[in-house]
C-alpha cells in the first residue's frame, strides 16, 4: 500500500474544483501532510472537528512545531512535547506519522540531541526526521551515522525532492520564493524504517516534473514490496498541486497499481 496526498488539504483557488476544506478533501485523499502544526497548536475545538471530518481510513502527517524543532532545538522542550500529543490525542489512532523537519544549522554535533528526544517519545507512533545540514547529504561518516540512528530506533528518515522547483525557468513570483526558501540539496531515497516519506516539489512545468518524477516510478514500488511508503506532492503555491497529480496519477498508477484511480477532482485549465 502507498499513501498519497498535498501538504495541505484547503486553497482559495480549489474552491472551485469543490475542495472547500478538510471534508472534500478527505473523499479524494488518504492523507495529508499537515503543515498547519509547524506554526501553531490547533484549539482542541479544531481537531475534535478534523476527527468529525475524516474517517478510519484517513491519516494525517502532522510536523512537530516550530518551537520545538527550531526554537529549541529539541532541547529543554518536554513540556512543549507533551502539550503537542495531548492536543492531537484525539486524531491518535489517525495519525500516519509524526515528523521533525529539522533547520539546516542542526548538523552533526546535534545528534546526540536528536537521539535524545526520539528516545524519550511516546512509543505508539511512527516518527520521521528531516535533515537539512550538508553534511547529511556528503555519504561521509556522518551521514551514515544519521542514517545508522535512525535506523536503530525505527525512524524514518524523510525525503526532500526539490529538483522541479529548482531546474525551473524562475518565470514568476512563486517560482521565485521557493527557489529562495525550498533547500537545494541531493536526493537520497534512503529507507531507514517501515514508513518512508518523500515530498516531492514540483514545479509549473508538468511535462518537467513527470520527467524527473521517473525515479520514483522505480523506487516506490521497489520500497512497497516491504514498506509503506508515503508520497506528498507539492508546488510552488500549491494551487497547482491538482494539476500535478493528474499530470503524475497515470504513471503512478501503472507503476503502483495499489494507488487506485486517479482522485476525481475536476480539471479547471482557468485556474492555472
Amino acid at each position: 500500500m502507498i499513501y498519497v496526498g498535498l501538504p495541505q488539504w484547503s486553497h482559495p483557488k480549489w474552491v472551485r474544483l469543490g475542495i472547500t476544506g478538510l471534508e472534500e478533501y478527505a473523499r479524494h485523499f488518504n492523507c495529508v501532510e499537515g503543515n498547519t502544526t509547524l506554526y501553531a497548536l490547533p484549539k482542541p475545538e479544531v481537531v475534535d472537528r478534523w476527527r468529525q471530518q475524516t474517517g478510519d481510513d484517513f491519516r494525517f502527517c502532522f510536523k512537530f512545531p516550530a518551537t520545538i524543532s527550531h526554537q529549541a532545538a529539541l532541547r529543554n522542550c518536554g513540556d512543549l512535547t507533551a502539550e503537542f500529543f495531548d492536543r492531537l490525542s484525539p486524531l491518535d489512532d489517525r495519525i500516519g506519522q509524526y515528523w521533525l523537519q529539522l533547520p539546516a544549522r542542526f548538523g552533526p554535533r546535534d545528534l546526540p540531541t536528536l537521539w535524545q528526544f526520539l528516545d524519550a517519545l511516546p512509543k505508539a507512533f511512527t516518527y520521521g526526521v528531516e535533515v537539512r545540514h550538508p553534511a547529511f547529504f556528503a555519504k561521509g561518516e556522518e551521514e551514515k551515522q544519521l542514517n545508522q540512528g535512525l535506523h536503530a530506533r525505527g525512524v524514518n528518515r524523510t525525503i526532500l525532492d526539490s529538483r522541479p522547483v529548482h531546474g525551473a525557468v524562475p518565470h514568476s513570483e512563486a517560482i521565485m520564493e521557493a527557489q529562495r526558501k525550498k533547500p537545494k540539496l541531493p536526493v537520497h531515497a534512503v529507507v531507514t524504517a517501515s514508513a518512508p516519506m518523500v515530498r516531492f516539489i514540483g514545479s509549473d512545468n508538468m511535462q518537467q516534473n513527470l520527467e524527473l518524477f521517473n525515479v520514483w516510478l522505480n523506487t516506490l514500488p521497489r520500497w512497497e514490496q516491504h514498506a509503506t511508503p508515503w508520497l506528498f506532492l507539492h508546488t510552488p503555491d500549491i494551487a497547482q498541486a491538482p494539476e500535478l497529480v493528474a499530470s503524475l496519477w497515470p504513471a503512478l498508477q501503472q507503476a503502483l497499481p495499489s494507488v487506485g484511480n486517479l482522485p476525481a477532482i475536476p480539471q479547471q485549465s482557468s485556474l492555472f
